[in-house]
């Protein structure tokens, strides 16, 4: 089926751009055949023209001529008007409704799949590789597809009138197209190359905008903004490049099409000078040869688009067909115990966890510690499914979490990380992200418990002031008590604490773990601990080494087998009594 499957795949098209283009392409079609119908209307009246002045015969009434005029008018406005609402109208719906579909996948995708994905590229997808899709989807599909049925029908047409002027005619048409499609794999690298180093421009700027006091205090403006231009100079140099070798096919293209023009009078000549054909034969084939190209002229220029914008497509049928973390909407645990059962998990061929098993029991408080790098935030993470295991399972309250929906799933928990993300918008809203919906009783309530009143009430508007993307305009600590407040107004059955207090002075740290005490109560608590003294209170702890149970017990027993934990809390209280 034409424009089928294939042909949604290769332009990114969701169904109802396909059935759009197959609109443009209908309406490209009528217009082009309308268009060749007033060549023929004109072909007529010098017809008649003709033979009045040769055959001496009186001029004959203009009326039908100029009815046939008025009715080609009428009809190629009407034409035009559906061909323009077709091609462009419609695209711009499709363009809103393929953002919002990237961003509904993107929602849906698993965290891993952001560790592969830098932001700048994920931006560079969302915004400019669907606006060179929505200028192939408006200039350049249903036109050119659109050509090659027209152009198909007006040469059976010519064809039927005289196969050996419209050959002469049309030999350049199919040339000068097997001469651009042969430019594909130019114009695909050149793509490519382009499109690496558009990113690496974005992610250059966005370094430099997120580093800029780190670059200013040491003094490094300099080297930052040279490399910053030298990635600049080499978008530029690669786009250039990509230009003039395109540029170098098209035009060579269209040349060759139009020595159809020559071909036609030499052959039209000839055949006259043979007696086989007439004047006015020829003169029909060349009307017909100031229209017949017409339709190609913007495709020719544009089909290089076409080529270039695969690249485009194919990034964005990647975040399309990337699998989704889904499963049940519905999550009905029995209690919410939390149980590790020989989990693995793999960062692409890099194994990091190695059958860890252990079990967070509900009202209790379990502790991961260990080393850097032995797995104590990625096991926190697969807690909440936010990646999937690769080996193994992970179990809530008797339920599989790899077969429950994250957004069903995320609902009996609460998160608060050493890493706070805020928006630039008030107090009283940031806080109000823990349960959409809370009243503004509830919110404060919430506040309250996690000692936010303290520094609200020296804010310039109280709950409602702006605090500014991700809260600068707010403390380490005021930030993180913001964060405490989401998770208890949320009141989520299950907690993950990610070293919440690990940054903060000792005033703000007493402050957060007060608020903290308040959260914790009667949940099941999963905490990331680097600060051993911390988790003195816990009820068991699970030390990790190189992505494996190396220990496992309360801190009492630990400390008892003098293993690995001892070891790290006695390094630890020694480093407590270093002096400058």
């Amino acid at each position: 089926m034409m424009l089928g499957k294939d042909f949604q795949r290769r332009y990114a098209l969701t169904d109802q751009g396909v059935q759009n283009a197959r609109k443009g392409t209908f309406w490209t079609v009528i217009v082009n055949l309308v268009v060749m119908g007033g060549v023929g209307i004109l072909y007529r009246i010098m017809d008649g023209f003709v033979s009045t002045l040769t055959d001496g015969r009186r001029l004959p009434s203009m009326l039908p001529a100029i009815m046939l005029v008025v009715i080609f008018a009428i009809l190629s406005f009407i034409t035009h008007m559906q061909q323009y609402k077709a091609t462009y109208g419609l695209v711009y719906d499709e363009v809103r409704a393929t953002r919002l579909n990237l961003a509904e996948r993107l929602r849906k995708l698993p965290l891993g799949y952001f560790g592969k994905r830098d932001l700048a590229d994920l931006t560079e997808t969302i915004m400019g590789d669907v606006n060179r899709m929505e200028h192939v989807w408006s200039h350049v599909l249903g036109y050119l597809y659109g050509s090659y049925i027209s152009t198909a029908i007006i040469a059976v047409c010519l064809l039927l009138y005289d196969w050996r002027l419209a050959i002469a005619c049309l030999w350049g048409v199919p040339v000068a197209f097997v001469l651009l499609f042969g430019s594909r794999y130019f114009a695909s690298g050149s793509a490519v190359r382009l499109k690496r180093a558009a990113i690496a421009v974005s992610d250059g700027i966005q370094e430099a905008l997120e580093n800029v006091r780190e670059i200013r205090s040491t003094n490094q403006e300099e080297r930052y903004l040279s490399a910053l231009y030298g990635k600049i100079d080499e978008h530029e140099k690669v786009m250039i490049r990509g230009e003039l070798g395109t540029g170098v096919f098209v035009n060579a293209a269209s040349v060759i099409m139009r020595l159809g023009v020559a071909t036609t009078i030499l052959a039209g000549a000839s055949l006259m000078l043979a007696g086989e054909i007439d004047f006015m034969l020829l003169f029909l084939f060349l009307l017909v040869i100031t229209r017949v190209y017409a339709p190609f002229d913007q495709s020719l220029a544009l089909i290089a688009e076409i080529f270039v914008s695969q690249v485009s497509a194919d990034r964005m049928t990647e975040i399309f067909q990337s699998p989704v973390a889904d499963g049940s909407d519905s999550f009905a645990p029995t209690g919410h115990d939390i149980v590790f059962s020989d989990v693995s998990f793999s960062y692409g061929e890099d194994e990091v966890l190695h059958g860890i098993s252990f079990t967070a029991r509900e009202g209790e408080v379990t502790a991961l510690v260990g080393p850097s790098g032995s797995g104590k935030s990625t096991c926190a993470r697969l807690a909440a499914r936010l990646w999937d295991v690769t080996g193994g399972s992970i179990k809530v309250g008797g339920v599989d979490i790899s077969t429950v929906d994250p957004e069903a799933l995320l609902t009996d928990y609460s998160m608060v990380f050493q890493d706070v993300v805020l928006f630039d918008d008030s107090v009283m809203e940031n806080i109000r992200l823990g349960r959409y919906g809370a009243s503004d009783e509830e919110v404060l309530a919430a506040a309250r418990a996690a000692n936010c009143e303290e520094f609200v009430k020296e804010l310039p508007h109280g709950y409602d002031t702006q605090i500014g993307e991700n809260g600068t305009r707010l403390s380490g600590g005021e930030r993180q008590r913001i964060s405490i407040a989401r998770a208890l107004l949320k009141d989520a059955p299950i907690v993950l604490l990610d070293e919440a207090t690990a940054s903060l002075d000792v005033e703000n740290e007493t402050k957060v773990q007060q608020a903290l005490s308040r959260l914790l109560s009667g949940k099941t608590v999963l905490v990331i601990a680097h600060r051993m003294r911390t988790i003195e209170a816990a009820d068991k702890i699970v030390v990790l080494k190189d992505g494996r149970v190396a220990e496992e017990g309360s801190p009492e027993d630990l400390m008892a087998r003098n293993g690995l934990f001892c070891r790290m809390v006695t390094l630890q209280r020694q480093s407590e009594q270093w002096k400058l």
